[in-house]
């Protein structure tokens, strides 16, 4: 399954990588733009449950690691929910041996 990462710019100007078992991401973020953390949040939902689904549709079990990543997403995304203005960039897509921090 070729894995990916995307690369995400926090609200208070933070980095990080974030995982995807599937490249399915590309249909739910374009590199470059900003979106509310609740539509960012939703986002991440649809494509974490999809490359999961696609994993157990491949090995007979969903991915963990993707329900790890998404529960570790939200739980960022909480320590924004304060701020009405709240965005977050996705600033890269990129096969995983090719993305790093």
């Amino acid at each position: 399954m070729p894995e990916m990462h995307f690369r995400v710019r926090w609200p208070d100007g933070t980095r990080e990588t974030c995982y995807s078992p599937s490249r399915v991401v590309r249909d739910y973020f374009v590199a470059g733009e900003s979106y509310t953390l609740a539509d960012f949040l939703a986002r991440c939902r649809a494509a974490l449950s999809a490359a999961s689904e696609r994993v157990r549709e491949k090995y007979g079990v969903p991915c963990g690691r993707a329900a790890s990543e998404l529960a570790r997403l939200e739980a960022r995304g909480r320590g924004f929910a304060d701020m009405s203005e709240a965005r977050v960039t996705v600033e890269a897509l990129a096969a995983a041996e090719i993305l790093q921090d």
